[in-house]
């Protein structure tokens, strides 16, 4: 199996260093950037640190290549495919793990399905640095199964959606609104707390409270807590925004939890349960979808 990448920033480097320490050599790499004044020699000192070898091509590259990992900025993805779409084989794996959105994956598919390739939409879940190419990664489209066939036996954590193009990123989309939206929250926390020289007293309650049990138990009763406290703790973040923009601290994140709030409030959850918690979130999620 002959391994090959299309651009070759941090994603492609940390996987190709992961790739060699398990025994994977003869790694090719095609990066747009490789003869750029500034940042050429980055590229190139970390293909000779992860043992890569830097085409001149992208068609060298991809002509002897079974496989190709495409790791290009999100917005440059579908401009990518086009570019390379007639340098590409029958039954050869194009593997997209771009940050692009789960439309522009099926555009890529549809601008590249005529080649006869194997497509597949890589998510990846974790760090880079921390996993390298052993990062949890999903994958949907028609070539996943190849892919993990290929793949797996050098270490690559990979689990398959489905055959349809975009599902995997859609996943990590839905994912990402915690995983993005939790240091958004924080900043603001800390933000609020800093002003207030109260840093240290908000972060030692809040630390008390999350490490007081299992994720999975927090979220069900954060959940289920505010299912049924909902229009009380929507009045709450409205004072809390009034706060914030007392000591000119913009509440973004608290003004969307208000509104969140207020959604959920508008439910009728605590109706539907007659004042009592539910005893798992599922019921509520059921509850707001009017399906209780």
């Amino acid at each position: 199996m002959k391994l090959g990448f299309i651009g070759f920033g941090e994603v492609g480097y940390e996987m190709a260093q992961g790739f060699g320490s398990a025994g994977l050599t003869g790694i090719l790499a095609y990066d747009v950037m490789q003869d750029h004044p500034v940042y050429g020699k980055l590229v190139s000192d970390r293909a000779r640190a992860a043992g890569v070898t830097l085409c001149a091509a992208a068609q060298t590259m991809l002509e002897s290549v079974d496989v190709v990992i495409v790791a290009v900025p999100g917005g440059k993805a579908l401009e990518t495919a086009g570019s390379q779409k007639n340098l590409l084989r029958p039954g050869m794996v194009y593997a997209d793990v771009s940050a692009s959105s789960p439309e522009t994956k099926k555009q890529i598919w549809e601008e590249l399905k005529e080649t006869g390739v194997l497509f597949v939409d890589g998510a990846m879940l974790g760090s880079l640095p921390l996993y390298q190419h052993k990062v949890p990664t999903l994958v949907s489209g028609n070539g996943s199964d190849l892919f993990i066939e290929k793949m797996r036996p050098f270490g690559m954590d990979l689990e398959k959606v489905s055959d349809t193009p975009g599902e995997a990123t859609a996943i990590k989309y839905v994912r990402s609104i915690f995983m993005k939206g939790l240091p958004a929250l924080l900043v603001e926390v800390l933000e609020a707390a800093s002003v207030m020289k109260v840093d240290h007293l908000v972060l030692q309650s809040i630390a008390a409270t999350m490490n007081a049990c299992p994720f999975e138990e927090t979220l069900n009763r954060l959940v289920t807590g505010s299912a049924i406290h909902a229009e009380r703790r929507a009045h709450e973040m409205e004072n809390v925004v009034e706060m914030l923009e007392s000591i000119h601290v913009k509440p973004t994140m608290s003004k969307a939890t208000q509104e969140r709030l207020s959604w959920l409030a508008g439910k009728k959850i605590k109706e539907k349960f007659a004042g009592k918690t539910p005893k798992e979130w599922q019921q509520v999620v059921k509850a707001w979808e009017g399906k209780l």
